[in-house]
């Protein structure tokens, strides 16, 4: 079992930042691959970034290359998400998420975290 607590969020002016931590738990995170996705109002979960905890290797959706960027802190078994230049479009509640293997699909993370709300105002 792999436990995940999200923190960070929060009420941010269009071109502010705002970095998101994933505090995880349970079991070992070696061969994990740590996701953020997120969920505006009425549309469905969309992937955001990802990143392999072992070798680093990450996956960006178009929508934030550039602006966003995933990191690992392996001595605190935390997830960030660093957001900058945001815009109301990135207004979600941002999840954060474990799964075998590196990749984009919300089926294959098996582990979720409670969400935290981002919102950015204009």
């Amino acid at each position: 079992q792999v436990q995940l607590v999200e923190s960070g969020g929060g009420l941010v002016q269009a071109g502010g930042s705002l970095t998101l931590s994933c505090a995880a738990s349970g079991r070992t995170f070696s061969s994990i691959t740590m996701g953020w996705f997120r969920q505006a109002p009425g549309k469905e979960r969309d992937f955001v970034a990802a990143i392999h905890w072992s070798d680093g290797s990450t996956d960006y959706a178009d929508s934030v290359k550039g602006r966003f960027t995933i990191s690992t802190d392996n001595a605190k078994n935390t997830v960030y998400l660093q957001m900058n230049s945001l815009t109301p479009d990135d207004t979600a509640v941002y999840y954060c998420a474990a799964s075998p293997w590196l990749g984009r699909a919300t089926n294959q993370y098996y582990y979720w975290g409670q969400g935290t709300q981002v919102t950015v105002s204009s």
